[in-house]
């Protein structure tokens, strides 16, 4: 049996404000409307499709070198996260509850990817959120505008 699909909301709703993409979760309106209604299989499929989304662009600035030491870190330092996930999701739960207070990534079984050296994390954790923005918005875009293509 399947884990039932927990919301992926964050508190940050922007669809409220006319965004068809909610810069918070990253889902799209229709999503975000609907997903009560939503069966647990709909649910899962937004979960992957963000999921994916995710961990494409942390893994392009930090990367695992150990699981199992990010895990018992993740769960030492009492960080909020969903074991079920994709690892690299675990990695940013960790810099949205701190990016700002690590000093030592190997702490955590981590490196950074080398174009991201010395970049600072609260940055990172910018750069990862817009860069998940951006990949959401351009697959709305692809698959769920309604602007035909001749107007475009």
């Amino acid at each position: 049996m399947f884990e039932r699909v927990k919301t992926p909301c964050v508190g940050i709703c922007s669809t409220g404000i006319g965004d068809q993409v909610c810069r918070g979760c990253k889902r799209f309106a229709h999503e975000v409307i609907h997903w009560n209604g939503y069966t647990q299989e709909q649910k899962r499929l937004i979960a992957r499709r963000l999921e994916g989304f995710l961990v494409q662009v942390v893994s392009n600035k930090l990367q695992i070198v150990d699981r199992g030491q990010l895990l018992a870190s993740m769960r030492h330092q009492q960080i909020g996260f969903r074991e079920e996930q994709d690892p690299y999701c675990w990695v940013f739960d960790l810099l949205k509850a701190g990016a700002s207070q690590i000093q030592d990534l190997s702490v955590y079984g981590l490196a950074y990817q080398r174009q991201w050296q010395g970049v600072p994390l609260a940055q990172i954790k910018a750069e990862i959120d817009q860069d998940f923005y951006v990949l959401s918005s351009a697959h709305y875009d692809r698959y769920f505008s309604m602007v035909p293509e001749d107007d475009a």
